[in-house]
């Protein structure tokens, strides 16, 4: 299970370091796509063929089936951890999650995320006010 934060530097060839205990759990082929809330996505190729076969089923024939898939698919490549534990990022998705030369390197279980370290801590603090709220909905869902 992919979890906690850490915070790198993203270099002027845009590559980013992963966490040792990242690199061991998820190989040395990965996917990068958009990701939500302005940040990126980062799969292993097995989570990102669950992903795909999950995606795949919705019909083509719905507009926001067709306009998320376009999204996620469109923009997603395939990049490989180097000896050292990095990855590169691609010019345009650096850009569209507005990366820096800090950024956080967030596990959420089954994919890790990338996001600029400012917009990461917005964010995340945003999130912390509301914890309580979250739950609460969470639990009336039965979710918790």
């Amino acid at each position: 299970m992919l979890i906690g934060e850490y915070t790198h530097s993203i270099d002027d060839k845009n590559r980013v370091s992963l966490p040792a205990k990242f690199r061991a759990e998820m190989g040395k082929k990965l996917v990068i796509t958009p990701g939500l809330d302005n940040c990126l996505f980062l799969f292993t190729t097995k989570e990102w063929e669950k992903i795909s076969e999950r995606l795949s089923e919705g019909s083509m024939l719905q507009s926001d089936t067709r306009s998320f898939n376009r999204f996620l698919f469109g923009g997603a490549v395939e990049v490989e951890v180097d000896s050292i534990g990095r990855i590169l990022v691609p010019d345009f998705l650096k850009t569209r999650a507005g990366l820096t030369t800090k950024v956080a390197v967030v596990g959420v279980q089954s994919r890790v995320e990338i996001w600029d370290e400012h917009a990461w801590n917005e964010y995340k603090n945003g999130v912390e006010k509301r914890a309580d709220a979250l739950a609460e909905k969470l639990g009336q869902v039965g979710m918790l």
